[in-house]
C-alpha cells in the first residue's frame, strides 16, 4: 500500500459532494491536497476542513467546459512548482434527465463530453510526462455504472468514452509504476444524484481511494466502490490488489 504523506493530490470537483469526501479521506493519510472548485471561493470551506488535519493546501477555481479557464488552470498549477503525484478526475456533468429522449439537444452532449471526457483527459494528458520522469503517479477517473438509459445519454455516453480512453491510456504503462485507474461510486446522493439515490455518498469510501494506494503495478482497473463499503483503507487496497485486469 503506497504512503502518500507528503505527496500532493490534485482532486476536480473538491467543493462539495464525493470530491469533499476524498479531500478529507485523503488529509486524513497526510497528503497534500490541491482542490478544484468552478470557482475558488466555492472550496473554501474544504480547505478550512483539510488544512485543520496538518496538511498543506490549495484551491483552484476553473469552469471545466470552458478549455481556456482549464488551461489557465493547468498553468496555475505549474506556477505552484508542486509535483502532482495523485490525480482524482471527480467533477462531473450530469444534464437534465429526458423522459423525451428524442428531443435531447445537442449541446447537452458537447457540455457533457467537454466536462466528463475531455477535461479529464487534458488534466492526465498534462500532468503525465512528469510522472513519467519521476517514476511514479496515480490517476483515478470516476466512471459511471448507467446503462440502457437513453434518458441520460449525454452523461452515459461521455462516461463511456472516459472509459475507453483511460484503460487504452493505462495500458501504455504497463509494468510501470504509474498507475491508471477508473472508480465507479455508484448512484449516491449528492447534489448530482439527488435524494433519491441508492447510497449515502460516505458509503463510495475508501472505494473511490483505492486507485491512489495500490502498489501491484496493474493497469486500468475498475473499481466499484460498493464493494468496498464499511471496510478499512488497508483491507479495501488488499482487496484492489486482488483484483483480476483485463489485459
Amino acid at each position: 500500500m503506497v504512503n502518500v504523506k507528503g505527496k500532493w493530490a490534485l482532486i476536480t470537483g473538491a467543493s462539495r459532494g464525493l470530491g469533499r469526501l476524498i479531500a478529507l479521506a485523503m488529509a486524513e493519510q497526510g497528503c497534500n491536497l490541491i482542490l478544484h472548485g468552478r470557482t475558488k471561493e466555492h472550496c473554501n470551506k474544504i480547505l478550512d476542513e483539510v488544512t485543520e488535519k496538518g496538511i498543506q493546501a490549495y484551491t483552484i477555481g476553473a469552469e471545466l467546459s470552458d478549455m481556456e479557464q482549464l488551461e489557465n488552470m493547468l498553468a496555475e498549477i505549474d506556477g505552484m512548482g508542486i509535483q502532482v503525484d495523485i490525480i482524482f478526475n471527480n467533477a462531473g456533468l450530469q444534464t437534465t434527465y429526458r423522459t423525451e429522449f428524442l428531443e435531447t439537444p445537442s449541446f447537452e452532449f458537447e457540455v457533457s463530453f467537454r466536462i466528463n471526457t475531455i477535461a479529464p483527459m487534458m488534466i492526465c494528458y498534462h500532468f503525465l510526462p512528469k510522472m513519467i520522469e519521476r517514476g511514479f503517479g496515480r490517476i483515478i477517473n470516476t466512471s459511471s455504472d448507467i446503462n440502457l438509459e437513453p434518458q441520460q445519454a449525454p452523461y452515459s455516453a461521455s462516461k463511456a468514452a472516459l472509459d475507453k480512453i483511460t484503460r487504452d491510456l493505462a495500458y501504455a504503462y504497463c509494468d510501470t509504476d504509474i498507475i491508471i485507474s477508473l472508480a465507479n461510486p455508484a448512484w449516491c446522493k449528492t447534489d448530482m444524484g439527488g435524494q433519491n439515490a441508492y447510497f449515502e455518498p460516505e458509503t463510495a469510501i475508501p472505494g473511490l481511494l483505492v486507485g491512489a494506494f495500490v502498489d501491484d503495478r496493474k493497469q486500468g482497473g475498475y473499481f466499484n466502490a460498493q464493494d468496498f463499503r464499511g471496510m478499512t483503507l488497508e483491507d479495501a487496497v488488499s482487496k484492489a490488489e486482488l483484483q483480476e485486469i483485463p489485459y
